[in-house]
């Protein structure tokens, strides 16, 4: 019998469940997975034997060995994705010309199924940029200019705070005949836009 209660194994299961998350969130993680998942077909179709009853199917081709390179760097790609995350720019162009030269060479690229899950590996990769902290995060200020919890207008009337922070352009007519601010830059065919 364990010495472990059944609340102490959840608190572990939480910590490690919380701790992959967070490990999860720090790299592209779906286009490794997607990467590495896209290798497999690649690799063992070319090998694999299908039994049927007393008759064998085989889809062996001449170009088994190039089909096994192409899958091994695909996972190879993959889990480069997960552990130099810095690398995922040359990992994700090179996962979508090895899926796409996987085509011609290693059966339909996996009869489709690889070809696609490292296409979609490959450009999740390139798409992913790593995360701000939560502290530089745009839009939060941290410093002795940041509002007060009091209100930083509450010194101004109402109708002089609102302007301080959403001026009103000015619409007035100068000696051009045309009107100053915002809605007189855009026109469309002589009609005001704005």
């Amino acid at each position: 019998m364990s010495a472990e209660t059944p609340g102490e194994s959840a608190g572990n299961f939480d910590r490690l469940r919380l701790r992959f998350r967070d490990w999860r969130g720090t790299r592209p993680f779906w286009a490794g997975l997607f990467t590495l998942l896209g290798g497999i077909p690649i690799a063992y179709f070319p090998y694999a034997t299908l039994k049927l009853g007393h008759m064998s199917l085989a889809m062996a081709t001449t170009a088994g060995a190039g089909s096994l390179i192409i899958g091994v760097l695909l996972v190879t790609l993959g889990l480069t994705m997960w552990f130099q995350s810095a690398t995922r720019v040359f990992a994700g162009v090179a996962a979508i010309l090895l899926a796409l030269v996987s085509l011609v060479v290693s059966n339909i690229g996996g009869f489709l199924i690889g070809f696609l899950l490292a296409l979609v590996g490959g450009a999740l990769a390139l798409s992913w940029a790593p995360g701000r902290p939560q502290d530089e995060a745009p839009g939060e200020h941290g410093g002795s200019d940041a509002p007060t919890a009091h209100g930083a207008t509450g010194d101004l009337p109402e109708d002089h705070a609102a302007e301080r922070h959403y001026p009103a352009p000015s619409f007035e007519k100068h000696d051009g005949g045309e009107a100053d601010g915002v809605r007189a830059a855009v026109h469309d065919g002589g009609h005001r836009v704005g």
